[in-house]
Protein backbone atom coordinates (compact mmCIF):
# COMPACT_ATOMS: atom_id res chain seq x y z
CA UNK A 1 0.00 0.00 0.00
CA UNK A 2 1.30 3.35 -0.64
CA UNK A 3 1.35 5.80 1.94
CA UNK A 4 -1.59 6.28 3.93
CA UNK A 5 -3.83 9.80 3.23
CA UNK A 6 -4.89 11.64 6.35
CA UNK A 7 -8.02 13.15 6.37
CA UNK A 8 -10.13 15.29 8.73
CA UNK A 9 -13.48 13.82 9.76
CA UNK A 10 -15.41 16.02 7.60
CA UNK A 11 -13.53 15.52 5.00
CA UNK A 12 -13.88 12.10 5.37
CA UNK A 13 -18.05 11.97 5.94
CA UNK A 14 -17.69 13.65 2.82
CA UNK A 15 -15.76 10.47 1.01
CA UNK A 16 -17.90 8.23 2.71
CA UNK A 17 -21.59 10.16 1.09
CA UNK A 18 -19.99 10.18 -2.11
CA UNK A 19 -18.89 6.40 -2.04
CA UNK A 20 -21.99 4.97 -1.13
CA UNK A 21 -24.40 6.99 -3.76
CA UNK A 22 -21.63 6.79 -6.71
CA UNK A 23 -21.34 2.67 -5.94
CA UNK A 24 -24.84 2.29 -5.67
CA UNK A 25 -25.18 3.99 -9.05
CA UNK A 26 -22.53 1.93 -10.63
CA UNK A 27 -23.43 -1.30 -9.31
CA UNK A 28 -27.13 -0.60 -10.75
CA UNK A 29 -25.23 -1.52 -14.14
CA UNK A 30 -24.28 -4.60 -13.21
CA UNK A 31 -25.70 -7.78 -15.14
CA UNK A 32 -28.35 -9.54 -12.76
CA UNK A 33 -26.17 -12.73 -11.68
CA UNK A 34 -22.93 -11.79 -13.04
CA UNK A 35 -21.59 -11.81 -9.36
CA UNK A 36 -22.27 -15.62 -9.26
CA UNK A 37 -20.22 -16.22 -12.29
CA UNK A 38 -16.94 -14.20 -10.97
CA UNK A 39 -13.86 -16.56 -10.68
CA UNK A 40 -10.05 -16.39 -10.83
CA UNK A 41 -8.21 -13.06 -10.79
CA UNK A 42 -8.33 -10.15 -12.43
CA UNK A 43 -11.77 -7.28 -12.65
CA UNK A 44 -14.58 -9.80 -14.39
CA UNK A 45 -16.72 -8.73 -17.26
CA UNK A 46 -18.78 -6.16 -14.50
CA UNK A 47 -20.66 -4.36 -17.57
CA UNK A 48 -19.29 -1.09 -16.72
CA UNK A 49 -17.31 1.03 -18.59
CA UNK A 50 -13.50 1.07 -18.13
CA UNK A 51 -13.70 4.53 -16.73
CA UNK A 52 -16.13 3.18 -14.29
CA UNK A 53 -14.27 0.93 -13.02
CA UNK A 54 -10.63 2.89 -13.08
CA UNK A 55 -12.97 5.37 -10.80
CA UNK A 56 -14.19 2.00 -8.48
CA UNK A 57 -10.23 1.54 -8.34
CA UNK A 58 -8.85 5.07 -7.70
CA UNK A 59 -11.88 5.18 -4.95
CA UNK A 60 -10.77 2.26 -3.00
CA UNK A 61 -7.21 3.08 -2.68
CA UNK A 62 -8.03 6.56 -1.71
CA UNK A 63 -10.85 4.91 0.80
CA UNK A 64 -8.47 2.20 1.88
CA UNK A 65 -5.23 4.34 2.68
CA UNK A 66 -7.49 6.34 4.76
CA UNK A 67 -8.29 3.18 6.70
CA UNK A 68 -5.49 2.09 7.61
CA UNK A 69 -3.98 5.91 8.55
CA UNK A 70 -7.38 6.04 11.00
CA UNK A 71 -6.66 3.02 12.38
CA UNK A 72 -3.21 3.15 13.29
CA UNK A 73 -3.85 6.29 15.16
CA UNK A 74 -7.24 5.21 16.97
CA UNK A 75 -6.78 1.64 17.66
CA UNK A 76 -9.06 -0.95 19.25
CA UNK A 77 -10.48 -0.02 22.77
CA UNK A 78 -14.05 -0.12 24.31
CA UNK A 79 -14.84 3.37 24.28
CA UNK A 80 -14.29 3.16 20.50
CA UNK A 81 -13.25 6.70 18.98
CA UNK A 82 -15.39 8.57 16.83
CA UNK A 83 -12.65 9.02 13.87
CA UNK A 84 -12.94 4.36 13.76
CA UNK A 85 -16.15 4.61 13.29
CA UNK A 86 -15.68 6.40 9.97
CA UNK A 87 -12.56 4.07 9.09
CA UNK A 88 -15.18 1.05 9.19
CA UNK A 89 -17.68 3.18 7.34
CA UNK A 90 -14.96 3.81 4.55
CA UNK A 91 -14.32 -0.19 4.46
CA UNK A 92 -18.09 -1.20 3.97
CA UNK A 93 -17.82 1.70 1.20
CA UNK A 94 -15.60 -0.43 -0.71
CA UNK A 95 -16.49 -4.18 0.04
CA UNK A 96 -19.77 -3.09 -0.64
CA UNK A 97 -19.03 -2.88 -4.50
CA UNK A 98 -19.72 -5.89 -6.47
CA UNK A 99 -16.15 -6.44 -7.71
CA UNK A 100 -14.50 -5.58 -4.35
CA UNK A 101 -12.14 -8.34 -4.22
CA UNK A 102 -11.11 -8.03 -7.93
CA UNK A 103 -9.94 -4.72 -7.35
CA UNK A 104 -5.85 -4.81 -6.45
CA UNK A 105 -6.15 -1.74 -3.71
CA UNK A 106 -8.82 -4.06 -2.02
CA UNK A 107 -6.38 -7.01 -2.31
CA UNK A 108 -3.44 -5.19 -1.54
CA UNK A 109 -5.56 -4.08 1.98
CA UNK A 110 -6.38 -7.75 3.06
CA UNK A 111 -2.48 -8.92 2.63
CA UNK A 112 -0.92 -6.14 4.30
CA UNK A 113 -3.21 -6.36 7.01
CA UNK A 114 -2.81 -10.31 6.98
CA UNK A 115 0.91 -10.13 6.82
CA UNK A 116 0.92 -7.38 9.45
CA UNK A 117 -1.08 -9.95 11.65
CA UNK A 118 1.90 -12.93 10.70
CA UNK A 119 4.92 -10.54 11.91
CA UNK A 120 3.16 -9.38 15.08
CA UNK A 121 2.36 -13.41 15.71
CA UNK A 122 6.24 -13.94 14.63
CA UNK A 123 7.60 -11.48 17.36
CA UNK A 124 4.55 -11.35 19.65
CA UNK A 125 5.28 -13.00 23.44
CA UNK A 126 2.45 -12.59 25.76
CA UNK A 127 2.98 -13.04 29.35
CA UNK A 128 -0.65 -12.02 30.94
CA UNK A 129 -3.58 -12.16 29.96
CA UNK A 130 -4.56 -13.08 25.72
CA UNK A 131 -3.94 -11.06 22.61
CA UNK A 132 -6.83 -11.51 19.66
CA UNK A 133 -5.97 -11.01 16.11
CA UNK A 134 -9.03 -10.93 13.78
CA UNK A 135 -7.90 -12.21 10.31
CA UNK A 136 -10.95 -12.58 7.90
CA UNK A 137 -14.54 -12.97 8.81
CA UNK A 138 -15.21 -15.50 12.04
CA UNK A 139 -11.61 -16.25 11.52
CA UNK A 140 -9.90 -14.85 15.03
CA UNK A 141 -6.41 -15.92 16.90
CA UNK A 142 -6.03 -15.66 20.12
CA UNK A 143 -2.75 -16.16 21.74
CA UNK A 144 -1.64 -16.89 25.66
CA UNK A 145 1.11 -17.14 27.67
CA UNK A 146 1.24 -20.99 26.97
CA UNK A 147 -1.16 -21.86 23.74
CA UNK A 148 -1.70 -20.28 20.20
CA UNK A 149 -5.36 -20.85 18.79
CA UNK A 150 -7.34 -20.33 15.76
CA UNK A 151 -10.90 -19.80 14.87
CA UNK A 152 -12.45 -20.48 11.78
CA UNK A 153 -9.15 -19.78 10.11
CA UNK A 154 -9.70 -18.87 6.39
CA UNK A 155 -7.95 -18.31 3.46
CA UNK A 156 -10.76 -15.93 1.68
CA UNK A 157 -11.28 -18.51 -1.19
CA UNK A 158 -15.51 -17.66 -0.98
CA UNK A 159 -14.63 -14.27 -2.41
CA UNK A 160 -14.16 -15.87 -5.88
CA UNK A 161 -10.69 -14.03 -6.60
CA UNK A 162 -7.42 -15.95 -6.07
CA UNK A 163 -5.67 -12.92 -6.18
CA UNK A 164 -7.49 -11.62 -2.97
CA UNK A 165 -7.28 -14.88 -1.13
CA UNK A 166 -4.47 -16.15 0.80
CA UNK A 167 -1.37 -17.36 -0.85
CA UNK A 168 0.35 -20.30 0.76
CA UNK A 169 3.27 -18.78 1.94
CA UNK A 170 0.74 -16.63 4.21
CA UNK A 171 -1.06 -19.62 5.33
CA UNK A 172 2.47 -21.39 6.18
CA UNK A 173 3.21 -18.41 8.09
CA UNK A 174 -0.02 -18.11 9.85
CA UNK A 175 -0.79 -21.73 10.51
CA UNK A 176 3.44 -22.39 12.03
CA UNK A 177 1.83 -19.90 14.67
CA UNK A 178 -0.87 -21.82 16.09
CA UNK A 179 -1.46 -24.99 18.30
CA UNK A 180 -4.88 -25.75 17.55
CA UNK A 181 -7.20 -25.02 15.26
CA UNK A 182 -11.11 -25.16 16.07
CA UNK A 183 -13.60 -25.03 13.19
CA UNK A 184 -17.37 -24.23 14.12
CA UNK A 185 -19.32 -25.75 11.01
CA UNK A 186 -18.76 -27.11 7.16
CA UNK A 187 -19.45 -23.66 5.22
CA UNK A 188 -16.32 -22.89 3.09
CA UNK A 189 -15.78 -19.04 4.78
CA UNK A 190 -15.45 -21.23 8.20
CA UNK A 191 -13.97 -24.58 6.86
CA UNK A 192 -11.13 -24.02 4.67
CA UNK A 193 -9.31 -27.77 3.59
CA UNK A 194 -5.96 -25.76 2.46
CA UNK A 195 -5.77 -24.64 6.07
CA UNK A 196 -6.74 -27.45 7.91
CA UNK A 197 -4.22 -29.86 5.77
CA UNK A 198 -1.37 -27.74 6.67
CA UNK A 199 -2.61 -27.88 10.71
CA UNK A 200 -2.29 -31.54 10.15
CA UNK A 201 0.73 -31.58 8.03
CA UNK A 202 2.51 -29.70 11.32
CA UNK A 203 0.85 -32.73 13.71
CA UNK A 204 -1.48 -30.32 15.11
CA UNK A 205 -5.30 -30.62 16.10
CA UNK A 206 -8.22 -29.63 14.42
CA UNK A 207 -11.59 -29.67 15.98
CA UNK A 208 -14.38 -29.82 14.12
CA UNK A 209 -18.27 -31.17 13.82
CA UNK A 210 -18.48 -34.42 12.04
CA UNK A 211 -20.11 -32.80 9.11
CA UNK A 212 -17.06 -31.36 7.72
CA UNK A 213 -15.89 -32.96 5.19
CA UNK A 214 -17.98 -36.21 5.52
CA UNK A 215 -16.50 -38.68 3.04
CA UNK A 216 -13.24 -36.93 2.51
CA UNK A 217 -9.69 -38.27 3.72
CA UNK A 218 -9.06 -35.48 5.68
CA UNK A 219 -12.36 -36.05 7.65
CA UNK A 220 -10.25 -38.92 9.71
CA UNK A 221 -7.92 -36.61 10.28
CA UNK A 222 -9.84 -34.30 12.53
CA UNK A 223 -10.72 -34.45 15.80
CA UNK A 224 -14.97 -34.47 16.39
CA UNK A 225 -15.46 -34.04 20.30
CA UNK A 226 -18.70 -34.82 22.07
CA UNK A 227 -21.35 -32.19 21.71
CA UNK A 228 -22.48 -32.16 25.15
CA UNK A 229 -23.61 -28.72 26.55
CA UNK A 230 -21.77 -27.28 29.24
CA UNK A 231 -19.11 -31.10 29.72
CA UNK A 232 -15.96 -29.93 29.98
CA UNK A 233 -13.59 -32.12 27.85
CA UNK A 234 -9.62 -32.17 28.26
CA UNK A 235 -7.79 -31.52 25.29
CA UNK A 236 -4.13 -32.58 25.15
CA UNK A 237 -1.74 -30.73 23.03
CA UNK A 238 1.49 -31.63 21.89
CA UNK A 239 2.95 -28.65 25.06
CA UNK A 240 -0.37 -28.43 26.87
CA UNK A 241 -3.90 -29.51 28.19
CA UNK A 242 -6.61 -27.28 27.55
CA UNK A 243 -10.53 -27.67 28.92
CA UNK A 244 -12.95 -27.49 25.86
CA UNK A 245 -16.43 -27.66 26.26
CA UNK A 246 -18.71 -27.88 22.80
CA UNK A 247 -22.30 -26.98 23.10
CA UNK A 248 -24.08 -28.34 20.23
CA UNK A 249 -25.40 -25.63 18.29
CA UNK A 250 -26.64 -25.03 14.92
CA UNK A 251 -26.74 -22.82 11.92
CA UNK A 252 -30.95 -23.68 11.79
CA UNK A 253 -32.08 -26.47 12.10
CA UNK A 254 -29.97 -28.78 9.19
CA UNK A 255 -26.44 -27.44 10.08
CA UNK A 256 -24.14 -28.66 12.89
CA UNK A 257 -22.62 -25.99 13.97
CA UNK A 258 -20.36 -25.96 17.24
CA UNK A 259 -20.40 -23.25 19.68
CA UNK A 260 -16.85 -24.14 21.93
CA UNK A 261 -15.75 -22.79 25.07
CA UNK A 262 -11.73 -23.24 25.28
CA UNK A 263 -10.56 -22.70 28.86
CA UNK A 264 -6.34 -22.05 28.51
CA UNK A 265 -3.68 -23.00 31.67
CA UNK A 266 -3.61 -19.04 32.73
CA UNK A 267 -7.84 -19.44 33.20
CA UNK A 268 -9.03 -17.89 30.32
CA UNK A 269 -12.13 -18.96 28.65
CA UNK A 270 -12.64 -18.32 25.23
CA UNK A 271 -15.96 -18.72 23.41
CA UNK A 272 -16.35 -18.65 19.74
CA UNK A 273 -19.62 -19.12 18.33
CA UNK A 274 -19.43 -19.81 14.38
CA UNK A 275 -22.62 -18.87 12.57
CA UNK A 276 -24.92 -19.54 15.56
CA UNK A 277 -28.41 -19.15 14.72
CA UNK A 278 -31.71 -19.87 15.30
CA UNK A 279 -34.31 -19.68 13.38
CA UNK A 280 -38.49 -20.17 12.88
CA UNK A 281 -39.71 -22.82 15.57
CA UNK A 282 -36.43 -23.81 15.89
CA UNK A 283 -35.62 -22.21 19.02
CA UNK A 284 -33.96 -25.72 20.82
CA UNK A 285 -30.35 -24.24 21.58
CA UNK A 286 -31.54 -21.16 23.53
CA UNK A 287 -32.01 -23.81 26.35
CA UNK A 288 -28.34 -24.14 26.67
CA UNK A 289 -27.23 -20.79 25.58
CA UNK A 290 -29.54 -18.87 28.07
CA UNK A 291 -27.50 -21.02 31.30
CA UNK A 292 -23.88 -21.26 29.73
CA UNK A 293 -22.69 -18.22 32.53
CA UNK A 294 -24.07 -20.48 35.26
CA UNK A 295 -21.24 -23.37 34.43
CA UNK A 296 -18.40 -20.71 32.71
CA UNK A 297 -17.13 -17.82 33.58
CA UNK A 298 -16.48 -16.76 30.00
CA UNK A 299 -13.68 -13.48 29.31
CA UNK A 300 -13.92 -13.53 25.82
CA UNK A 301 -17.02 -14.11 22.97
CA UNK A 302 -16.75 -13.93 19.51
CA UNK A 303 -20.45 -14.29 18.21
CA UNK A 304 -21.19 -13.65 14.42
CA UNK A 305 -22.73 -9.91 14.17
CA UNK A 306 -25.49 -11.44 11.78
CA UNK A 307 -27.05 -14.03 14.44
CA UNK A 308 -31.10 -13.21 15.64
CA UNK A 309 -31.07 -11.82 19.06
CA UNK A 310 -27.37 -11.61 19.92
CA UNK A 311 -27.87 -9.19 22.68
CA UNK A 312 -29.70 -12.77 24.67
CA UNK A 313 -26.64 -14.87 23.61
CA UNK A 314 -23.93 -12.45 25.13
CA UNK A 315 -26.86 -12.09 28.12
CA UNK A 316 -26.29 -15.66 28.40
CA UNK A 317 -22.48 -16.23 27.79
CA UNK A 318 -22.14 -12.86 30.26
CA UNK A 319 -18.62 -12.36 29.10
CA UNK A 320 -16.54 -9.66 29.65
CA UNK A 321 -15.71 -8.92 26.10
CA UNK A 322 -17.83 -9.30 23.27
CA UNK A 323 -15.73 -9.33 19.72
CA UNK A 324 -18.18 -9.89 17.38
CA UNK A 325 -16.91 -11.14 13.69
CA UNK A 326 -18.28 -12.32 10.23
CA UNK A 327 -18.67 -8.45 9.30
CA UNK A 328 -17.90 -8.18 5.06
CA UNK A 329 -17.40 -11.66 4.49
CA UNK A 330 -17.15 -12.06 0.35
CA UNK A 331 -18.17 -15.20 -0.45
CA UNK A 332 -21.77 -13.48 0.24
CA UNK A 333 -24.15 -11.45 -2.21
CA UNK A 334 -23.10 -7.63 -1.69
CA UNK A 335 -26.42 -7.00 -0.31
CA UNK A 336 -25.56 -10.36 2.43
CA UNK A 337 -22.50 -8.97 3.38
CA UNK A 338 -23.15 -7.70 6.93
CA UNK A 339 -21.48 -3.85 7.12
CA UNK A 340 -19.54 -2.23 10.28
CA UNK A 341 -22.35 -0.31 11.02
CA UNK A 342 -24.43 -3.00 11.61
CA UNK A 343 -27.97 -3.32 9.30
CA UNK A 344 -30.18 -4.41 12.08
CA UNK A 345 -33.12 -4.69 9.46
CA UNK A 346 -31.16 -7.36 7.85
CA UNK A 347 -32.92 -10.28 9.72
CA UNK A 348 -34.44 -8.59 12.39
CA UNK A 349 -30.91 -7.79 14.48
CA UNK A 350 -30.85 -6.74 17.45
CA UNK A 351 -26.97 -5.67 17.02
CA UNK A 352 -27.52 -1.98 17.97
CA UNK A 353 -29.13 -2.79 21.73
CA UNK A 354 -26.02 -5.07 22.24
CA UNK A 355 -23.76 -2.21 21.44
CA UNK A 356 -26.14 -0.02 23.68
CA UNK A 357 -26.05 -2.33 26.29
CA UNK A 358 -23.60 -3.07 29.64
CA UNK A 359 -21.48 -5.64 27.74
CA UNK A 360 -18.34 -4.25 26.60
CA UNK A 361 -17.81 -4.71 22.37
CA UNK A 362 -14.94 -4.39 20.40
CA UNK A 363 -15.14 -4.62 16.33
CA UNK A 364 -11.88 -5.31 15.09
CA UNK A 365 -11.55 -4.66 11.35
CA UNK A 366 -9.43 -7.12 9.67
CA UNK A 367 -5.77 -7.33 10.67
CA UNK A 368 -5.76 -5.80 14.19
CA UNK A 369 -5.74 -7.12 17.50
CA UNK A 370 -6.72 -6.35 21.17
CA UNK A 371 -4.91 -7.24 24.02
CA UNK A 372 -7.16 -8.32 26.85
CA UNK A 373 -5.85 -8.38 30.79
CA UNK A 374 -8.08 -10.45 32.89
Amino acid sequence: MKKPIKLSSIFTIILILIAVIGTTELQAQVKKGMYDKMKGGGIPDTQLSQKDNDYLDRQAAVFLDSVQSIISEFPPQIKEARERGMAKLLMDAVFHEHFAAFRKPAQQFFHSQANKVITELENTKVTKGAKIWKIYNMGFIVKTKTVTMAFDLVTGETSGSDDFKLNQKEIERLVAQCDVLFISHWHPDHADPRIAQEFLDLGRAVIAPDQVWKGKPIHSEILHMERIAHKTQKLQLQNQELKVVVNPGHQMKSHINNVVLVTTQEGITIAHTGDQINEGDFMIDFEWIDEVYKHNKVDIMMPNAWTMDILRQVKGFKPKLVMPGHELELGHTVWDRLPYWGDDKYLELNYAELKASKYPVIALIWGESYHYYK
